[in-house]
């Protein structure tokens, strides 16, 4: 029997592989990943500096450590060039691999802004352990750095305040008027915003950047307001794209990701999809939980025992140590308002419709103690079926 082929080593492709070996310790299984093979956690990336930890001490295990634990084929550095649904294959160039069933697992790609100026190609995303090898060696030598941050999301304030705490000199430029403008309700974002101006990270807000320009031996990045900012390195941070480029090319259904059903299966039967790359019920969440949840179901599908997927709530913890924040948002399109609570140390927001029901929340500071009493009260973001 031909094998199962994951396509993917990230927490979803590998996660998924460990839930089917649970199961099933003997059908033939194949990953294939065009990065290093490596396990290792992705949200890792953006809280390491502080830690002093280079990339090596982020990999937990390589890709022959995984092949034997998983008794699998590891193909790492292995780029898939097309997937031919109709004879059950993949193709690597002119190598074609033989599928039983197909897992996209293939993440996504960081949002590249449309940036003018001579040194634009010198801005660098940080979206696997490689980037991140090659970012420790930029702020590697003299320091401290000076860094510029293009977004002033999640990811983005995550390495701000990693940045600063690690010593260097950090710029966040977003179009926002506040930090994780999307998850959190003005007094939130002030929080965030005024503890990690403590750290000495300075904010530019409602501004996008224009253009990245060679300056001796440092680089000018203008604003689209007309400031000037110096920089050492140029990082962008502005969100997410699932990798859908394989999936729409073979035929299969793909909106704003790889479109799923209940059972994580794409419009062909044999070929299914998670973690970052996926769109499941309108619904792309690029978050931890949603991927193991997803890698347990699907390796319970694949193991012989169909099961359908379901997303309780799933509250994110935003690794800003200076500000402590857990969100957990509402659904998009929720009606409702913000009702917020805040002290010196804390501020709480709920987001409640007409009737007073809660339906998302953000904490920040000594209001995360809350989490554990708030979460069983929000609605599933996928009910069970």
């Amino acid at each position: 029997m031909n094998p199962i082929i994951i396509l993917g080593s990230g927490l979803a492709g590998y996660n998924v592989a460990k839930e089917l070996r649970k199961l099933d310790k003997e059908t033939s299984l194949t990953i294939i990943t065009a990065d290093s093979g490596s396990f290792y956690s992705k949200p890792m990336l953006s809280n390491a500096l502080a830690g002093k930890k280079p990339p090596s001490a982020i990999a937990l295990n390589s890709p022959e450590q995984m092949a034997t634990q998983l008794n699998a084929t590891v193909r790492a550095k292995t780029r898939v060039t097309a997937i031919n649904p109709a004879t059950h294959t993949v193709s690597i160039g002119d190598e074609t691999l033989a599928y039983s069933k197909l897992v996209l697992a293939l993440g996504a790609d960081q949002i590249r802004l449309p940036i003018a100026g001579n040194a634009a190609d010198t801005i660098i995303t940080v979206n696997d352990l490689d980037d991140y090898g090659r970012f420790h060696a930029l702020l590697e030598g003299q320091n401290p750095k000076h860094v510029a941050i293009i977004g002033a999301g999640l990811i983005g304030s995550e390495f701000a305040n990693d940045l600063a705490v690690a010593g260097h000199h950090v710029d966040v430029i977003d179009i926002a008027a506040q930090p994780l403008g999307r998850l959190l309700p003005p007094e939130g974002g002030a929080m965030v915003k005024q503890k990690l101006e403590a750290l000495g990270v300075a904010w530019h807000f409602g501004t996008g950047t224009k253009s990245v320009d060679h300056h001796g031996n440092e680089l000018n990045v203008t604003l689209d307001n007309g400031a000037t900012l110096q920089a050492d390195i140029v990082l962008s941070a502005v969100g997410l794209k699932p990798r859908t480029d394989l999936a729409r090319a073979a035929g299969l259904a793909v909106n704003r990701g790889i479109v799923v059903n209940r059972n994580l299966q794409t419009s062909d039967a044999d070929i299914y999809a998670l973690g970052d790359c996926m769109e499941i019920e309108g619904l792309v969440m690029p978050y931890v939980m949603p991927i193991m949840h997803s890698a347990r179901a699907l390796g319970a599908t694949l193991g012989g025992k169909p099961t359908v997927v379901s997303f309780p709530a799933m509250p994110v913890m935003v690794k800003t140590p200076a500000c402590p924040t857990i969100v957990s948002p509402p659904a998009p399109g929720a009606a409702g308002e913000w009702k917020v609570e805040q002290t010196a140390d804390g501020i709480k927001s709920l987001f409640v419709d007409a009737s007073g029901k809660l339906l998302g929340f953000a904490l920040n500071g000594v209001a995360t103690a809350e989490r554990a009493k708030l979460a069983p009260q929000l609605p599933a973001v996928l009910a069970a079926i």
